[in-house]
């Protein structure tokens, strides 16, 4: 069989492990499968190839997703560094690289480390680096890889004091980069005044021989994604201390680069912050950076209600075309005991359930040749671990078999509970595989 044109973006590391069959998604294989050689098997989901539960992503909507973001980025006239940590898989940050990402944004040291070892050389830490596991590992994986571009964040003195003595210590011969954080109250880290947050930017310029201050951080993911004009007032409110912020720092020359970073990050409001944080003017040029992770598989849930609210804010969005669902979860019909309920092959240890996932797809095996969309009247009332309770009418003409595609909502959740997921092209033959690094 030919095979697509997915390694225009993918390519084998020779370090990752090959399939073996003691994984979650994998056949019975009688010798262990090199990732480069998964399509040459042959693997067909519909033709029962695969073992239930399974996670797939549709190569198409990936290649899709990226483009959008392409376009929108070139539109706004702004930088991304997606979250890794949505997917933590190499491969899809290579498809984001290779459509222009600045840089791949993590969230811990072990993120890091996955990101430097796949060969990633700008990494953005969207938090603090602390403790001193953390702090060691990092700044030795800089020590010895001189052409990593790292930065992370502070919003504390403390922390800058600590940063700063570890690599006087370590011995690192360039100082870290850092972004003071800006955040509000009731959120996650961040300082929660603009008063606070240049005490910690003179902090930074304070320990310049260890510390360069490299931008202005946000974010702004924890607010509710239903755009509701509350919602964006609180948006519009941090956006706009990080201005002043911005402006204040570099009235005290406190910037430690020629070029100033701005950014924040969540899948919802990208738009927004684009936007407001492109309206600042310093002294120095900005780089604006958003980074959005969940746009690359989007999602069958709340990231539809994000897109659609975005789309209703910016008509120019709206014209680049709709993001897709790439991500799906795929079981069998295990029991039909009651006449309105169907127990479904799949659980909380497959599934994301932030919202329940959403029977988008149904295939009969001997009868369908490609899937049918899910009969009428299906909802997922509650998962168990390995079991999920599917409400269906009484005349539901589910069997026991039946295979069900599923859409997931917050797509973060669903990657971290699989170790590998196959892409697959329109007919569901497997194209590739990729590992995930959680």
């Amino acid at each position: 069989m030919t095979k697509s044109n997915s390694k225009a973006f993918y390519k084998s590391r020779d370090w990752e492990a090959p399939l073996t069959s003691i994984e979650k998604g994998v056949p019975l294989v009688e010798r262990a499968v090199p990732l480069d050689q998964v399509a040459a098997q042959n693997w067909n989901l519909l033709k029962g190839d695969l073992p239930l539960p399974v996670a797939v992503l549709r190569e198409e909507a990936l290649r899709s997703n990226s483009a959008w973001m392409r376009k929108f980025l070139s539109q706004a006239g702004v930088d991304i560094a997606p979250h890794g940590k949505t997917t933590l898989a190499p491969a899809l940050f290579d498809l984001q690289i290779a459509d222009g990402a600045w840089a791949i944004t993590v969230s811990t040291s072990q993120h890091f480390t996955v990101a430097v070892q796949a060969g990633f050389t700008r990494i953005f830490m969207a938090n603090q680096l602390v403790g001193a596991g953390s702090i060691r590992d990092v700044l030795m994986g800089l020590k010895t890889k001189p052409n990593i571009e790292f930065f992370c964040l502070v919003d504390n003195k403390s922390n800058v004091a600590a940063l700063a003595a570890a690599i006087r210590d370590i011995g690192l011969s360039r100082p870290l980069n850092v972004l003071v954080e800006l955040g509000y109250q009731g959120g996650r880290t961040g300082s929660r005044t603009v008063e606070e947050a240049v005490e910690v930017a003179r902090a930074v310029a304070e320990n310049a021989d260890a510390l360069c201050l490299a931008g202005i951080e946000g974010f702004e993911g924890l607010l509710r994604n239903d755009g509701t004009p509350e919602v964006i007032a609180q948006i519009e409110a941090l956006l706009s201390g990080m201005g002043r912020l911005a402006e204040l720092v570099d009235t005290e020359n406190l910037y430690g680069r020629p070029e100033v970073l701005l950014s924040a990050g969540g899948s919802s409001y990208f738009d927004l912050v684009a936007t407001a944080l492109k309206k600042v003017r310093l002294t120095r040029p900005t780089r604006v950076i958003i980074r959005s992770g969940c746009y690359i598989t989007h999602d069958s849930h709340m990231y539809v209600r994000a897109r659609d609210a975005l789309a209703r804010r910016d008509p120019g969005v709206a014209a680049i075309g709709e993001l897709q669902p790439a991500l799906e979860v795929w079981a069998a019909v295990q029991s039909r005991s009651e006449p309105a309920k169907a127990i479904i092959s799949m659980g909380k240890r497959d599934v994301s359930y932030d919202d329940p996932p959403i029977a988008l797809k149904w295939f009969r095996p001997g009868v369908h040749k490609t899937p049918q969309p899910a009969p009428e009247g299906l909802a997922v009332e509650k998962l168990n671990d390995q079991h999920c309770h599917l409400r269906i009418p009484n005349d539901s003409p589910l069997q026991v078999g039946d295979l069900l595609g599923f859409g997931i909502s917050h797509p973060c959740l669903t990657f971290d509970k699989w170790r590998i997921l196959h892409l697959v092209d329109s007919a569901y033959q497997v194209t590739d595989t990729i590992r995930t690094y959680f």
